[in-house]
């Protein structure tokens, strides 16, 4: 068991350390203000090459891995959570055409998505169905060389700058099996964003409701060329992801509990510095224990991915990393801004922007309330055992 990182991993965290000082870190308290996608996160992030990390270098990425990817999100994460979706949604989309597309369909897309000259958006969740994935009510009918698309997508993370949109859509009958994945141009006629949220956090990265009206899609469009495959793609996509939204939560509550800690040093109360106070002392002891648990249950839900780990044998590991270190976030970010008491309140400091992007983490690509169903059901069927 080897808990040191390799050459390249320390490499792609430096990489994305250096980033997140010179580029996130300058503009965090303006895009989170303005709620427009930062562009120039972005391209940095192309020049590095942190976005193809995700996808095999056979198909047009760098072949990195997971792991290697939460080392960068939690990189930029310190300083800005929507930087660390970014970073996210250049395997979320992309992940279903690595499972479940053809070589031709992964040569087609793959690499222009892992090079950034293309970006796209996953589109899972609807108006009515969230959690219930396996309800979703987007049709896709076969109509000659095409599917017609009709539907409605929400909550669709980067959707507004998107040139390709991984959809999925009822091509069967009722429950998972009826449901097929496919590759739809984001400006094809009929596809339309019907507004955007005006969101609580991580307001940097736009999310997009779409409607899909009588929306040619090409049948070589649909993912493997099967129907009824893509609720699997969906489920694998989102397993091996998980680690990525818990590097979120992580990058997240060092940012947090490393501001407060320099604030109070410097902050005198009572004729001390605030950090001589045990109280406060031992707040910040807890914020370094959860910080810590979380950061291993993290990296290793990543090694498991990266060792081909993430079906359903595995999946409660993969969510006891994204619930506890998302759920971390938030129990850090709260402790962080109460040490500063009002000031942390303020909007001169950041940590009221930490507190607020961390509640989106037990929200978005699994609630925290299904990761223990599927938690306890590991422990129910005996894949997770005690004693």
């Amino acid at each position: 068991m080897d808990f040191e990182l390799s050459e390249e991993h320390r490499l792609i965290k430096d990489t994305a350390r250096r980033i997140a000082r010179e580029v996130v870190a300058p503009r965090a308290k303006e895009v989170d203000e303005t709620g427009e996608y930062p562009h120039d996160y972005f391209e940095a992030f192309k020049q590095a090459g942190l976005l193809g990390m995700a996808i095999p270098e056979s198909m047009g990425g760098t072949g990195n891995g997971i792991l290697p990817l939460c080392l960068a999100i939690e990189e930029v994460a310190k300083y800005e959570c929507g930087a660390g979706l970014m970073l996210v949604l250049s395997g979320l989309p992309t992940r279903p055409i690595m499972f479940g597309g053809t070589p031709e369909q992964q040569q087609k897309w793959l690499p222009a998505l892992c090079s950034g000259d293309r970006k796209a958006a996953f589109c899972l969740t609807e108006p009515d169905h969230g959690s219930d994935a396996a309800a979703l009510e987007t049709r896709a009918t076969r109509d000659g060389d095409d599917y017609i698309l009709n539907g409605n997508k929400v909550y669709i993370s980067g959707g507004t700058v998107a040139d390709y949109l991984t959809v999925f859509a009822r091509t069967g009958g009722p429950g998972a099996k009826g449901i097929s994945a496919f590759v739809v141009d984001a400006h094809a006629a009929g596809v339309r964003v019907d507004r955007t949220d005006d969101k609580m956090g991580v307001r940097s990265v736009p999310t997009a409701h779409f409607s899909f009206s009588d929306v040619r899609v090409p049948a070589e469009n649909l993912l493997g060329g099967v129907e009824g495959q893509g609720f699997n793609h969906a489920m694998f996509t989102l397993n091996s992801l998980r680690p990525t939204v818990g590097a979120r939560g992580v990058g997240l509550a060092e940012g947090a509990a490393g501001y407060a800690m320099e604030w109070a040093r410097e902050r005198k109360a009572f004729g001390n510095s605030v950090i001589d106070f045990e109280a406060i002392q031992f707040m910040f002891a807890d914020m370094a224990i959860q910080i810590e648990a979380a950061r291993n249950l993290v990296y290793k839900a990543a090694w498991l991915v990266d060792q081909g780990k993430f079906m359903k044998e595995y999946a409660h590991n993969l969510s006891i990393a994204k619930a506890y270190a998302t759920e971390m976030a938030n129990r850090v970010a709260f402790d962080a801004l109460q040490v500063l008491g009002a000031q942390g309140y303020m909007k001169d400091h950041p940590l009221e922007r930490h507190y607020r992007d961390a509640r989106q983490l037990t929200i978005v690509e699994g609630t925290s309330q299904v990761q223990r169903v599927v938690i306890s059901r590991a422990m129910i069927d005996r894949a997770l055992v005690y004693g």
